[in-house]
């Protein structure tokens, strides 16, 4: 299996020693965005909403880089520092992937690097995704 590193000035740089996202044969890992606006690498501040839109261009830009978009990801972990803001970062959420959705997790964290109040990862697949074909019965 082909590993490939994906990389691309259209999403922030990584803010430590790993990659913006990994290709292994027809799957790409993504690791964590956090609300960073790609062209200065500062946090964009502001409310959960505002960040996660800013998280998701950035998750969507990493996807482009390996001729995918949002509907190919089939996983997502998403992390908040209060689970408070669930609904509002839901509302963005949904704007991205309105159907067909991604399994996803979500999970509420002490802290997010650089102060960031939200924090998403995914994992997509190409060639099939939801495709009923696919399916195995069980």
């Amino acid at each position: 299996m082909t590993r490939r590193i994906i990389s691309t000035p259209e999403a922030p740089k990584a803010v430590g020693p790993y990659s913006q996202a990994v290709a292994a044969g027809n799957l790409l890992f993504c690791s964590g965005q956090i609300p960073l606006r790609p062209a200065t690498g500062e946090l964009l501040e502001g409310d959960v909403t505002e960040q996660t839109t800013q998280v998701l261009e950035n998750l969507g830009a990493v996807l482009r880089a390996n001729r995918m978009t949002f509907s190919d990801v089939v996983k997502t972990t998403v992390f908040l520092t209060d689970l408070g803001d669930f609904a509002a970062m839901n509302d963005v959420y949904a704007i991205y992937f309105p159907s067909n959705q991604p399994a996803r997790s979500t999970i509420q964290v002490a802290a997010l690097p650089k102060g960031a109040r939200v924090e998403i990862e995914a994992i997509a697949m190409a060639d099939g995704v939801g495709d009923a074909d696919a399916d195995i019965p069980i």
